[in-house]
């Protein structure tokens, strides 16, 4: 597939020319029709990015084209093909969802039939028909995100960028809207870019991740393609909450049979082992000879959250 967006050494520092880069150095080619995420914590960097591509950002180098327009050169061109469902909700919650998408449709240059066929799509899109005269603000959150998405799809753009769309919702919001995600590639063959810190929405939606820490790509690919990069290998969860655990105690981990790497996070000592529920009762001896009380035990196969842990030694929401 052809790219759709081209992203060459694209940076953002505030403050100038000391104060602190947020973006340093992304490359990434995405391809027409695929959902590609950025994943990585808060703060990574990921926002910003977002705002740099749909032109809310002057980026501070670097280069971005959008199907075949620079962000920098042409703006409002880029600007036409894209729709953005920013995080935090951007509506007016003293209009109903219908009068909310009436103002940005107008706003879009839409009008007269074509907008009314817009919004009743886009209300139909977001199984929000029934209460579509209802003020924003007696809405769940969920429902306003929900909104948010549709506000950004009425002028039925080629590419949509969703900054974290499931943050603060309830799992049954949550779950439409990461159907809504796939509809979106399906049916309507839009490429999406869709940021989160959630492991599990990335390697459920994703054709590629981009994964991204201080602001820079630390790897990008497949799914299948980044858990290569920690190989076929477990991860153990030995949960041990706030104690104190000295570092000769993570260093016996280490010598057990199979186990690569042991670091600790979030109350946790995760180590990274092949056959891992081999190695397990090896490491539970260990942990009762330091008298190190352990409350619960995880072995997971290799996902994106192994890989960040790999590439970073931190656990991804640390």
């Amino acid at each position: 597939m052809p790219s759709i967006i081209q992203i060459t050494d694209l940076k953002k520092q505030y403050n100038p020319p000391d104060g602190p880069w947020a973006v340093k150095d992304v490359d990434l080619e995405i391809e027409a029709g695929e959902v590609f995420s950025l994943l990585g914590p808060n703060g990574a960097g990921k926002t910003t990015t977002i705002s740099m591509l749909s032109g809310l950002l002057t980026p501070s180098g670097g280069t971005a084209i959008i199907d075949g327009h620079d962000i920098a050169r042409e703006p409002l061109a880029a600007k036409q093909i894209i729709g953005v469902v920013p995080q935090e909700i951007a509506l007016y919650p003293r209009l109903s969802a219908r009068q909310n998408l009436r103002f940005f449709g107008q706003l879009y240059g839409l009008g007269g039939a074509e907008l009314n066929r817009a919004i009743d799509e886009v209300l139909e899109f977001i199984d929000l028909k029934d209460r579509a005269n209802e003020q924003v603000e007696k809405y769940s959150g969920g429902m306003k995100r929900r909104v948010n998405i549709g506000v950004g799809l009425l002028h039925r753009p080629k590419i949509v960028f969703m900054d974290e769309p499931t943050v603060g919702i309830d799992p049954q919001s949550r779950r439409r809207i990461l159907d809504a995600v796939v509809q979106l590639k399906n049916e309507y063959k839009m490429t999406v870019i869709y940021t989160t810190h959630y492991m599990e929405e990335a390697q459920e939606l994703s054709d590629r991740v981009g994964i991204i820490d201080h602001g820079e790509i630390i790897a990008k690919g497949s799914t299948g393609e980044l858990i290569q990069l920690v190989g076929e290998k477990d991860t153990l969860r030995l949960r041990v909450g706030e104690q104190e655990i000295a570092p000769a105690v993570l260093e016996a981990f280490k010598q057990i049979e199979g186990v690569t790497d042991v670091t600790r996070a979030d109350g946790d000592i995760t180590v990274t082992a092949t056959r891992g529920r081999r190695a397990l009762p090896e490491l539970i001896m260990a942990a009762n000879h330091a008298g190190v009380d352990i409350l619960s035990v995880a072995v997971h196969e290799p996902d994106l959250e192994a890989v960040f842990l790999h590439l970073t030694g931190r656990a991804l929401r640390e």
